[in-house]
C-alpha cells in the first residue's frame, strides 16, 4: 500500500502528534504540508517538523507541493467546523480533531451541512489505545457476557464517552445524564509543560456523572481536573457484564458450573533488563490469546501515539481499500453531545435528558 498522503490545518500541540507519525513511519504516512496562519509560525514549523507550510486551505488542497488525500483539522474548537466545511466543499476527506464543533448548536449545524457527505472522520483515539483495544477484545469474545456497565476515571468528557459507548456497544440514541461536582485539596505536581514545582495541595474539582444509555446499559464517569497529567490520580476502568467483569487488567468470568476464573491481560514489552531488542510494545494477551498486536513495532511509540497512528492507518484503509470508517462524524458528534450534557448537569444540578439526535441513524 502506498503511504497515506495527508495535510494538517493547524500547528499546535496536538497537530504535531500527526506530523510526528509521518516522521517516524514514512513507509506508511507522508505529511505533505501544514497550514499556519503566519509565515513566522510557518518557518518555525518547517524547521521543527521538517514539512512545508502554506497559509491557506486552498493552497494546501491545490496540490502544493503534493495534493493530500486527507486533511487533519487541528485548530481551536470554533474554527474546526469552518475549516471542515471548506474542505468538504472541495471534496477532500477530513480527519477533524475532537470535538468537531464547540457546542450543541454547532454540532447540529455541522451535521446538517456535511453529515451526508461521508467525508468527515473524527480523531477520537481513546478506544484505539492498546489497553482499551485489548479490553474491547475481551468483551467482543463474550468472556464477560453482555456488557452492561462501564466505570471510567482516566480521561474527560467526549473521550470518556467514546470509550464508554464503544465498550458497551451503545449506539447514538437517547440518554439521561446526572452529574455533580466536588472540590477537594489535591497536589498538582505535573502539567502538560512538565513539573510544576507545587509542594502544597490546592483545590481541585472532580465531576462524577452517571449515564443511562438505555437497554440496561449504564456508565459512571469520574474525572478530576488535570487527571491526564497528574501522577497522583491513576487510570481506573471497570467493564461489567452479565457473566463477569474487567477491572483494570484483571478479568473475572464465569467458566462453567461452580467455576469462576480470574486472570490478567498481560502486556509484553521488549527492551527490559537483558532484552536487547529496544523498548517497544509487542502485544497484549489474555489466557494465551493475543488481544492486541502492535502494528508499528520498531517505531518505539507510546500508547497514545500508537492510537494516533492507528487512526491514520484506519483512514488509509478507508480511502485506499474501501475499509470501514475509522470514526465517523456521527460518533464524534454524539460523544461531544453527551459530554456537554455531563457539564450541563454538573452546572445546574439537574438531570439532562438527551433526545435521539439527527445522526442517531
Amino acid at each position: 500500500m502506498a503511504p497515506l498522503r495527508f495535510g494538517i490545518v493547524g500547528s499546535g500541540w496536538r497537530a504535531e502528534f500527526f506530523a510526528r507519525m509521518a516522521r517516524l513511519l514514512p513507509e506508511q504516512f507522508t505529511c505533505v504540508g501544514v497550514v499556519t496562519r503566519t509565515a513566522e509560525r510557518g518557518a518555525q514549523v518547517e524547521a521543527a517538523w521538517g514539512v512545508p507550510t502554506v497559509r491557506t486551505v486552498a493552497e494546501l488542497v491545490g496540490g502544493f507541493p503534493q495534493k493530500p488525500e486527507l486533511v487533519v483539522v487541528s485548530v481551536p474548537w470554533p474554527v474546526t467546523p469552518v475549516v471542515t466545511r471548506e474542505l468538504v466543499a472541495a471534496g477532500v476527506p477530513v480527519l477533524a480533531e475532537t470535538p468537531p464543533a464547540p457546542d450543541a448548536d454547532g454540532l447540529f449545524a455541522l451535521w446538517a451541512d456535511v453529515g451526508a457527505s461521508g467525508l468527515v472522520q473524527v480523531a477520537e483515539h481513546s478506544p484505539s489505545m492498546p489497553a482499551h483495544a485489548a479490553r474491547q477484545a475481551v468483551v467482543d469474545a463474550g468472556l464477560i457476557g453482555r456488557p452492561t456497565q462501564v466505570q471510567v476515571s482516566s480521561t474527560h468528557l467526549y473521550h470518556a464517552v467514546g470509550l464508554i459507548r464503544r465498550l458497551l456497544g451503545a449506539g447514538r440514541g437517547a440518554a439521561t445524564v446526572r452529574s455533580v461536582r466536588f472540590e477537594a485539596p489535591l497536589l498538582d505536581p505535573l502539567a502538560r509543560d512538565g513539573w510544576t514545582g507545587a509542594t502544597e495541595p490546592a483545590a481541585a474539582g472532580t465531576v462524577l456523572a452517571t449515564l443511562d444509555l438505555g437497554e440496561g446499559r449504564s456508565a459512571l464517569y469520574d474525572f478530576t481536573d488535570n487527571q491526564w497529567h497528574n501522577p497522583l490520580r491513576t487510570n481506573r476502568i471497570v467493564v461489567r457484564g452479565s457473566l463477569g467483569e474487567i477491572v483494570g487488567d484483571e478479568v473475572t468470568r464465569y467458566a462453567g458450573p461452580r467455576t469462576v476464573l480470574t486472570s490478567r491481560i498481560e502486556r509484553r514489552t521488549s527492551g527490559l533488563e537483558q532484552n536487547l531488542d529496544g523498548f517497544d510494545l509487542e502485544h497484549l494477551t489474555h489466557e494465551g490469546h493475543v488481544l492486541f498486536r502492535n502494528p508499528f513495532v520498531g517505531a518505539r511509540l507510546a500508547d497514545d501515539d500508537i492510537a494516533v497512528a492507528g487512526l491514520l492507518a484506519g483512514c488509509a484503509r478507508w480511502l485506499h481499500d474501501d475499509g470501514p470508517e475509522p470514526y465517523p462524524l456521527a460518533d464524534g458528534c454524539h460523544d461531544h453531545l453527551l459530554g456537554l450534557a455531563i457539564e450541563e448537569s454538573a452546572r445546574t444540578g439537574e438531570a439532562v435528558h438527551v433526545a435521539a439526535p439527527p445522526w442517531a441513524g
